[in-house]
């Protein structure tokens, strides 16, 4: 997590990571563990098989097949600290991750290993991993990702014992399904919580200003030391990875976030190849439209998201995109533009949710032109726009309680 331990306790109705970072000596290893030993045999595990025909939710089948190949990981950040006995004081977290395959890399969340917030973002001086066999090894950040909250570490495989863990789909999910959570809560490792997707399509915070979309909510447990760990589905495949939970006491409440394994996959793999991610940018602010609205501003559209702000310089000020300047309150909202533009279709895909827009085009590259459908009171007209890289922007304050 990203504040101290005692703050995140003190904290209500907030929604934080769920790494465990606290200041001073990190926990030694346990008692049976040898640090920085390795297994003289090299096995690799590339492929799990799943766990049974769909709808067959067995957790102790995927506990067993699928436990080994989530790991501990502890970061250091402090100029003397380590995680190793003997390693100094400073500051320290917890974590969970994943292995990804027999090669050695590894899946976290980004704020496990880095601390502070975009632009200004500084990444662990040492990261460890730890296996379930208790093995604990050294880590090497490739890359991380603040904007969706990933992050991609590397260890040498070489003596271990290795069990990748698939990726799924996470397009598609559905409310009710079971799900597992593996992960090392308040550094309990190996541990596992169950429960079932309570939502999908939610937006949680990243370490920039920009919101990560389409997150999953469950009630699984989840707790601080829980980030970076797997969310799976009932075959054991990996459909997010646990970052978040909101809570008014600092521990889990059965409403906990997970980063959907789509941006996941996205995020992994541009990390592995340029060791960055470059996301693209439109530059408006928007509120969504929903039908008693769009009648009362007399609008031929049910949905769509009504430009509330145009930055200036951004592609769709230079688009010739427009924020309305005349406010009204309705049902309660205040502050709704009446006269400006509303983006009601992507390429010809309607926008029909509130968070439409900021997916569709976080899903887009850079440079990638984006056709849209915008009315103007009853008047339609496409405009198309060339969309830029993302700015590496700070979150906004957290407001006080």
């Amino acid at each position: 997590m990203r504040r101290s331990g005692s703050l995140a306790l003190a904290v209500v109705a907030l929604l934080t990571g769920c790494a465990d970072r606290e200041r001073g000596e990190p926990a030694p290893p346990r008692p049976s563990e040898s640090a920085g030993t390795q297994r003289t045999e090299t096995t690799r595990v590339d492929v799990v098989e799943g766990l049974g025909a769909k709808g067959a939710f067995d957790p102790t089948s995927i506990y067993r097949r699928l436990a080994p190949g989530v790991v501990t990981v502890v970061s250091s950040f402090g100029p003397s600290a380590g995680p190793l006995p003997g390693g100094g004081g400073g500051e320290s977290g917890l974590g969970s991750g994943f292995v990804l395959d027999g090669e050695g890399y590894i899946a976290t969340n980004a704020h496990v290993v880095t601390t502070g917030d975009a632009p200004r973002l500084e990444r662990a001086r040492e990261v460890y991993v730890e296996l379930a066999d208790e093995n604990r090894v050294p880590a090497r950040i490739v890359g991380d990702d603040p904007n969706s909250d990933v992050a991609l570490l590397k260890i040498d495989p070489r003596g271990l014992r290795l069990t990748p863990l698939p990726l799924a789909r996470s397009a598609g999910l559905t409310v009710g399904a079971p799900v597992a959570a593996i992960g090392s809560p308040f550094g309990e490792r190996q541990s596992l919580s169950i429960g079932v997707i309570s939502a999908v399509d939610r937006e949680i915070e990243s370490l920039t200003a920009f919101r990560i979309g389409d997150a999953i909510q469950t009630d699984a447990a989840i707790n601080q030391g829980n980030s970076g760990g797997p969310l799976l589905d009932e075959r054991g495949r990996v459909i997010g990875i646990n970052s978040q939970i909101k809570s008014s006491s600092g521990g889990g409440e059965g409403v906990g976030f997970a980063v959907p394994s789509d941006t996941v996959r996205r995020s992994l793999e541009e990390l592995r190849a340029k060791g960055r991610v470059a996301y693209a940018f439109l530059g408006v602010a928007s509120q969504p439209l929903y039908p008693q609205l769009a009648e009362r501003l007399s609008l031929p559209a049910e949905s769509g998201a009504i430009v509330a702000e145009v930055e200036r310089g951004s592609p769709a000020e230079r688009a010739g995109l427009v924020a309305g300047r005349r406010p009204i309150t309705f049902q309660g909202s205040r502050d709704i533009p009446s006269d400006g533009d509303v983006l009601v279709s992507a390429d010809g895909r309607p926008l029909t949710s509130p968070g439409d827009l900021a997916d569709y085009v976080a899903a887009r590259r850079p440079g990638q032109q984006v056709r849209f459908g915008v009315l103007k009171g009853s008047r339609r007209r496409e405009v198309s726009v060339t969309l830029a890289e993302r700015p590496n922007r700070a979150p906004p304050p957290v407001p006080p309680h």
